[in-house]
């Protein structure tokens, strides 16, 4: 390149040499110094300078095509170009040194910037850690550099440099062995102290929202210890009271055979009433622990709806089941959806004022739809996924908030999906879709 420019400027200036004085034709050479300079830097434009001049001297100054030069003007003018074409050459490669420098620490600052998005913007330090050793290698064009919160040593193939976070060692930066030593004093320079401040700061989020979440959690468990404790103890209060003077009134002798049915019928009723409040307890810490597993097989739904409502107290209104002939069959575990059911058709039954609950089901080659509904108040829309929260209860029917939470963790575990569908002052719909095995059995027993 630097004799292919020379030889061209050479070219050029017989061109110039009808209208311009020869003596003022060599500042042309400066622009190939210029060029290549800035391109290849400093000692390749001296290179270039001396070859100019020798150029200059034997195409263009008298006598030309030998190296001499018989003016004395001639030696200043070929004396000033050289000095002013070293001059060039030198400002031109400390501009171009400028400028990758400039380009180093903006490819630097860049870097920086990544790292604090990963660092600070990702979930898992980790994992964060390793990408930020991949752009580190990237931006370097190093082989690899891994970056890790533990104390490691150099080896024959890496060289370890410590992170250091107020004074103490959190980590440790590899770099390959034979990484050149400007790289590793921009690593040691500016890398590393912004990759220690942002690991530093990623370490206290992380900690802070470990409090965040501990605090969350604590705040939740006291919301929901005040709510188990408002719910229980109102439902376990109402059947304890009702028990207690029911069994308070057989001791009398003065009680009628009628009166003394109806009192034991309370207490059986009542007794019913605690005992599924103290199952449905249960249910909820089995299904929150994640102790529910369900023991699947096949099974129908309408041997599983007659036996939910068998379990149900019926409302004034009755049951309306209207179940399609030849549903196929489910491979579920049955005392699982029996009781889902039945906490659904519970609580359908204490909304459902005179008249009928209604139950209805349809299937198809994928899936079993059941809809079970009531002409209740209804739910208003922003309440439709509350209701399936524990302890969620409104209205005067209000129960302990449990039947339809428990109700979706055992549909879910069984791989069905439950939702409601309400409009308020028109009832509610409870819809239950339960997944259907494409291949059934030829019979089940």
């Amino acid at each position: 390149m630097s004799v292919g420019t020379v030889a061209v400027v050479t070219g050029a200036i017989y061109g110039l040499r009808e209208v311009v004085p020869v003596v003022s034709t060599g500042v042309v050479y400066l622009l190939a110094v210029l060029l290549v300079s800035t391109a290849w830097g400093l000692w390749l434009g001296f290179f270039t300078a001396v070859l100019s001049a020798a150029a200059f001297n034997f195409f263009h100054i008298p006598p030309t095509n030998e190296f001499t030069i018989s003016d004395g003007e001639n030696w200043v003018a070929l004396a000033v170009f050289l000095v002013a074409a070293a001059v060039v050459s030198g400002l031109s490669d400390l501009a171009r040194s400028r400028a990758d420098e400039a380009e180093r620490r903006r490819g630097e600052a860049d870097l920086a910037a990544e790292m604090a998005r990963i660092l600070l913007g990702g979930t898992s330090l980790d994992s964060s850690l390793r990408t930020v050793g991949q752009r580190i290698a990237a931006a370097f064009e190093l082989g690899s550099v891994g970056v890790e919160l533990a104390w490691v040593d150099s080896d024959e193939r890496r060289r370890a440099l410590p992170l250091l976070v107020e004074g103490s060692r959190i980590g440790t930066v590899l770099v390959p062995r034979d990484t050149g030593e400007e790289v590793m004093e921009a690593l040691q320079d500016r890398v590393l102290p912004a990759l220690e401040t942002l690991v530093g700061a990623a370490r206290k989020r992380d900690e802070l929202e470990a409090q965040v979440i501990e605090t969350k959690a604590l705040r939740r468990s006291n919301v929901v210890k005040t709510a188990v404790l408002r719910s229980v103890s109102h439902d376990l209060r109402s059947p304890l009271t009702a028990i207690t003077a029911a069994a308070g009134g057989l001791e009398s002798d003065t009680l009628s055979p009628e009166a003394r049915a109806e009192l034991a019928s309370v207490i059986a009723t009542e007794s019913t009433r605690l005992s599924r409040l103290v199952d449905n307890l249960l249910d909820l810490s089995r299904l929150q622990a994640g102790g529910v597993e369900p023991r699947v097989d096949w099974t129908s739904l309408d041997e599983v709806v007659r036996v939910a409502l068998e379990s149900v107290q019926a409302p004034p209104g009755g049951f309306d089941v209207q179940l399609d002939a030849d549903l196929p069959l489910l491979r579920v575990d049955a005392a699982q959806i029996e009781r889902a059911l039945a906490n659904v058709l519970d609580n359908a039954a204490r909304y459902a004022g005179d008249e009928p609950v209604s139950i209805r089901a349809r299937g198809t080659e994928a899936q079993l739809l059941l809809r079970i509904g009531d002409r209740g108040p209804g739910i208003a829309r922003e309440k439709l996924e509350r209701v399936f929260e524990p302890f969620h209860g409104s209205g005067e029917h209000a129960g302990s908030g449990l039947g339809l939470a428990i109700a979706r963790g055992f549909l879910e575990a069984n791989g069905a999906r439950i939702r409601a569908e309400s409009l308020p002052g028109q009832g509610t719909t409870i819809v239950i879709t339960l997944p259907v095995s494409a291949e059934q059995p030829a019979e089940v027993g």
